[in-house]
């Protein structure tokens, strides 16, 4: 009997040793910025009618990029919150998909991705974001009734924490999860640990808006089963599945913009 007491107290230290590791390096694994190979100085130079903004915020200068439509403006806006191993560079290409669309983009570094100050947290993501945000509704070339809040995998926790705070017409979340705490259950881990809660269950159901859910079948760092609740929470929830995993997801940009403009124009974002 007491060889299995000490067994049981060994196990539970070293669980506890483990979840203080986890507390200790969550926002290392959580933001992993520092493994991410930035592309040559002059990439933006290379994107057609881009523009820099700088913003500024408690943490310090943030960058963001303005993809203009091509179309008559004022015009309707995403703001795109990308995945935590990327940075803004890496996404002009893809997106230039809104702008055919005759709707502008405004991409948004986190604090202490690529070029911007500071650290990332969900507080200085959110006030990353909100910044940017309150600089983008007061271009004369944007509809500020007309904002879409688009977020992929960890973009998702920062555009649901914005989807609270700001108004918006449409909220678009790609291989998103419930929270934080559901994921740190995935790894024996309490939730309550978590400094950067990131419930997007909440402001998902809360939501008056249309919700577009996107989701990969296969995808294994954030199930199916996330995309799956935070529809069936939206109370204007569409959802759209792919055979495919997480960083593959779309697998055709071309077929998603053509899956998504019926759904925009219904949402009078055409």
């Amino acid at each position: 009997m007491n060889m299995l007491i000490k067994i049981i107290a060994w196990l539970f230290l070293i669980y506890i040793a483990y979840c203080c590791f986890l507390l200790l390096m969550q926002r290392q694994i959580l933001f992993p910025r520092h493994q991410i190979t930035m592309p040559s100085s002059d990439a933006e130079y290379n994107i057609p009618d881009m523009e820099k903004i700088w913003v500024q915020t408690d943490s310090g200068k943030i960058e963001t990029w303005f993809l203009p439509p091509e179309n008559s403006l004022p015009s309707p806006a995403v703001i795109f919150a990308h995945g935590n191993a990327e940075i803004i560079d890496m996404w002009p290409a893809t997106l230039k998909g809104f702008t055919q669309l005759g709707i502008g983009v405004l991409l948004v570094e986190y604090p202490g991705y690529g070029r911007s100050e500071g650290s990332p947290s969900q507080r200085s993501i959110s006030e990353a974001f909100a910044a940017a945000y309150d600089m983008l509704v007061k271009r004369k070339d944007v509809d500020s009734s007309k904002i879409i809040l688009f977020g992929r995998s960890i973009g998702g926790g920062a555009i649901c924490t914005l989807a609270a705070q700001r108004p918006s017409a449409m909220l678009i979340l790609k291989s998103t999860f419930i929270s934080i705490k559901s994921i740190a259950s995935k790894y024996l881990v309490p939730g309550f640990i978590a400094p950067d809660p990131f419930n997007n269950l909440s402001v998902v159901g809360s939501y008056n808006g249309p919700i577009l859910i996107i989701h990969g079948k296969n995808d294994s760092l954030i199930p199916y089963r996330h995309g799956l609740t935070l529809y069936k929470a939206a109370k204007q929830g569409t959802l759209l599945t792919y055979d495919c995993g997480h960083n593959d997801c779309p697998p055709d940009w071309d077929k998603f913009f053509q899956d998504i403009e019926p759904i925009l124009h219904k949402a009078g974002l055409r």
